[in-house]
């Protein structure tokens, strides 16, 4: 574990022997975290360690899903690299692709049908990720991708 993990670590409250581990409040595993930080460098060593990538938060969300919400397409391509599951249901029953379509983030949308996620899944309010469109960029993507 380099120092940098180290600090990192300490900084958030994590207990560097539980890497996999959410916080007590259940929102946040140091991947997590790291991911939502846009932290390259820490996503690395997290993932080189063999961090559980199946680990959810109290939402029931996945480290990918942090990664949408920082946007970095480089954290994002390590993740899905590693396995991480590109078409996971949260409490909702939304995917990744949900949530970048309904925020208009269509770099995101792109990256996402380009490692394979699934538009025809529907969250438990019966839409799918074209239905969630929040921009014409958005729904042209997926309307294109099937």
């Amino acid at each position: 574990m380099t120092p940098k993990l180290t600090e990192f670590l300490a900084s958030h409250g994590f207990a560097a022997d539980r890497l996999s581990d959410t916080q007590a409040d259940g929102r946040f595993t140091p991947l997590m975290r790291a991911c939502k930080e846009g932290r390259r460098d820490i996503v690395d060593e997290l993932l080189t360690l063999g961090v559980d990538i199946t680990v959810r938060n109290a939402d029931g969300c996945n480290a990918l899903w942090l990664a949408c919400y920082n946007g970095d397409h480089g954290i994002i391509q390590r993740l899905l690299d590693a396995g991480i599951d590109i078409d996971l249901q949260n409490g909702n029953g939304a995917t990744c692709l949900m949530y970048v379509s309904s925020n208009s983030k269509a770099d995101l949308v792109q990256l996402l049908l380009d490692n394979g996620a699934d538009t025809s899944l529907k969250n438990f309010d019966d839409f799918t990720a074209r239905d969630l469109a929040a921009s014409v960029v958005c729904l042209k993507l997926l309307r294109a991708a099937g």
